[in-house]
């Protein structure tokens, strides 16, 4: 045999001795002679290869401190601050405070939403091709968007000296509003699945986060509300209008518009809203700091380093195909529908439809803390019965509370409604954000060479949601305007009063009815989850231990 020809022969009998035996080529590559029967004799000596060890070390390295949990946390407050303070209170503040006409009022509201909607799938493109930092992929998109948020969010709450422009002005900064919020949104919800590659830990943050987020909701409506109170009592109205109407008394055609605001409470309502924007800024920069300082964002480690991401407009098809997702979507597409058509006219509600304006806030304070003592109870529900079970049993809760609340309006009744409502408000932010991580992982065992994903999921889901609740709020504000709401005025007709209950009542329980007859197809059960929880660990070990396998060729 020719001395070239047996070189190659025997260097491809190393390789494949290499690729057999890896552990023969660790000790080699400590110095240590091995014995002439390397194989067999070995591996009964050390029946456990040293790069079997690794998995465990992983697994320790995802357990979560309690400290980077809530540093998690405090980093989502900011977004449900602010949402909390434009869900309950922009609508109103655009009718009576700017100032402008339902038509263009129910514009802004929609047009914002669906611009806030289509930038999600936007920002989720760009951060999918976002390179890793220092600081890791996400959190330069948190960090760098901040600062712009805070100015938007300001000047949203701003009335320009001019009034015939206040509907441009008001809609260009919703907009800049929107996508700004999206670009820190879309990022943090992404980090979910970068903190840990443990279910129960990923739930555990989850909780967290939750818990944070219906208190940052709670710490917004009580600022905004407390602040701005002043500006919606009857003590600004002028005394000789009190007595020419009552609530409910007068027909379209007969509406007056008396009870008008005065100039000089029109100018203490813009300050109050201005204060209460500035303070909220305070808190968005401040949370976020927090939670950069307090939170590491880990790689994706389902895959090979070396694996070649999947184009953006596959990834979403294969997204778009999965089913448990598009189940999911929908279902609570139609339930945070009918959140946002409560959260977004229970002060309207309050102030013209039962004339409970001077306690609004304490209402809506009551809603949020139920919201945020029962965050822990659902948490423990579902970890015990199962996320779907607890979709049914916390969700259907708000339903006949609602409805109690249009027929029987009193004030014990409101309070009562709002500490059964909260249970249902608290599970409907925790569980979709609870469930979406499990259709992630089902993602990913059906897909298992495609990574680089998460960012879809959460951005498509929050563009659908977003989009359809914009709709529903241009909807609401239209209905409102074709009743004959009379901007500036302290009374409204009779038909303002019976579309703000249908507002409140009848609305919310259709879109829940439908989004939890959707719910049930989804296919997710606890079995399935745990099922899928010991594949991928079998998949993530897999592909670490084939990381040294590959070094050693690669040295070789």
């Amino acid at each position: 045999m020719e001395p070239g020809r047996a070189a190659v022969i025997v260097e491809g009998q190393k390789r494949r001795a290499i690729v057999a035996r890896p552990v023969t080529l660790t000790i080699m590559a400590k110095g240590k002679k091995a014995p002439d029967s390397s194989g067999d004799k070995l591996m009964k000596k050390h029946p456990e290869p040293a790069f079997t060890k690794v998995p465990v070390q992983t697994h320790l390295e995802q357990k979560l401190s309690v400290c980077s949990k809530l540093c998690f946390a405090i980093g989502g407050a900011p977004n449900q601050v602010a949402g909390s303070a434009t869900a309950f209170f922009l609508q109103i503040y655009l009718l009576d405070v700017a100032q402008i006409n339902p038509f263009q009022a129910s514009m802004v509201l929609f047009i914002g939403k669906a611009w806030g909607a289509v930038s999600d799938p936007i920002v989720g493109f760009f951060v999918t091709k976002s390179r890793w930092t220092k600081i890791g992929r996400l959190m330069p998109w948190m960090v760098g968007c901040t600062p712009f948020v805070v100015v938007s969010y300001f000047y949203l709450w701003f009335v320009p000296p001019f009034t015939n422009g206040r509907f441009i002005w008001y809609l260009g900064f919703y907009c800049l509003y929107q996508t700004l919020i999206t670009c820190f949104h879309v990022p943090y919800s992404a980090l979910t699945m970068f903190l840990s590659t443990d279910q129960r830990e990923r739930d555990s943050a989850t909780a967290y986060r939750m818990t944070m987020e219906v208190l940052g909701t709670l710490i917004g409506a009580a600022i905004q509300g407390q602040i701005v109170a002043s500006a919606h009592t009857l003590k600004h109205c002028h005394h000789h209008n009190v007595s020419s109407g009552h609530l409910g008394n007068s027909s379209g055609a007969e509406v007056i518009r008396s009870l008008a605001l005065s100039q000089d409470f029109l100018s203490h309502a813009k300050e109050v809203y201005m204060i209460a924007a500035g303070v909220i800024g305070g808190l968005f920069l401040i949370c976020t700091v927090v939670m950069v300082l307090g939170v590491k964002e880990r790689d994706d480690p389902y895959a090979p380093k070396t694996e070649k991401p999947i184009p953006f407009h596959e990834g979403f098809v294969l997204v778009m195909k999965h089913g448990p997702y598009l189940i999911l979507t929908a279902a609570f597409l139609f339930i945070s529908v009918a959140i946002q058509l409560v959260q977004s006219n229970f002060v309207l509600f309050c102030t013209y439809a039962v004339d409970l304006r001077d306690h609004f806030q304490n209402i809506v304070l009551t809603i949020l803390m139920s919201a945020a003592v029962s965050i822990p109870f659902w948490q423990w529900f579902l970890q015990r019965f199962g996320k779907k079970t607890a979709a049914f049993c916390g969700i259907t809760w708000i339903m006949p509370f609602t409805v109690m609340l249009v027929f029987i309006p009193n004030l014990v009744v409101a309070y009562v409604v709002a500490v059964s409502s909260g249970l249902s408000v608290a599970a409907s932010l925790l569980l979709p954000w609870s469930m979406l991580p499990d259709v992630v992982d089902d993602f990913r065992l059906a897909n298992p060479n495609s990574k680089g994903h998460e960012a879809i999921f959460y951005s498509f889901y929050v563009f659908f949601t977003k989009f359809a609740a914009g709709i529903s709020l241009g909807v609401s504000t239209l209905c409102l305007e074709f009743a004959g709401y009379d901007t500036g005025a302290c009374r409204q007709p009779h038909a303002v009063a019976y579309t703000l209950k249908l507002l409140i009542g009848a609305a919310p329980v259709a879109f829940i009815i439908t989004g939890l007859m959707i719910l049930l197809l989804y296919p997710i059960s606890e079995d399935v989850r745990r099922q899928n929880k010991l594949a991928l660990d079998q998949l993530r070990n897999q592909t670490i231990n084939c990381r040294p396998i590959r070094e050693d060729l690669n040295s070789v």
